[in-house]
């Protein structure tokens, strides 16, 4: 079984539009059983929240149900739990990596999946208002991520 987590400030925005477009993928791609997949943020403001109003509107136009996600905060023993997880940004990355212990090499900035991108971070659309822009980037990111995923689950 593979675990990926998919990290940012508040878990409202982007690492739970993360969760609910690569749980979609892996269950049109029949993974159900080999991939896993959740989002934590770095901040406790919003626990026990559902996604922002933004991030559902997007959602629920592209058909992907964000239905059971709710915001968590990062809990040390996710670093022993998850193989790969992703930070939204630099600020995400730079929190984790100091929590991480022993585990940092498990910790990628989620645009390092889209090579071709200049762009370095996720922009946080409950600062920017936009959670389109941010569908697009994760859409594409988790593709690659699904790519990389299902080639590693073939050579296991």
């Amino acid at each position: 079984m593979m675990r990926v987590l998919f990290v940012c400030l508040g878990n409202i925005c982007r690492s739970p539009m993360a969760e609910a477009v690569l749980r979609h993928k892996i269950e049109r791609a029949d993974l159900t059983s080999q991939i896993e997949v959740d989002s934590a943020g770095t901040g406790n403001w919003h626990v026990g929240d559902a996604p922002h109003r933004g991030t559902r509107q997007v959602l629920a136009a592209a058909g992907i149900s964000f239905q059971g996600i709710k915001a968590r905060q990062i809990a040390p023993d996710d670093f022993d739990t998850f193989d790969r997880i992703y930070a939204m940004d630099h600020q995400n990355e730079r929190e984790l990596l100091r929590l991480a212990g022993m585990n940092k090499a498990k910790i990628e900035r989620f645009m390092t999946l889209l090579h071709d991108k200049p762009q370095r971070d996720v922009p946080d659309p409950y600062y920017t208002g936009r959670f389109d822009e941010v569908y697009e980037m994760i859409d594409q990111g988790t593709d690659q991520l699904i790519r990389e995923l299902s080639a590693v689950i073939r050579k296991m």
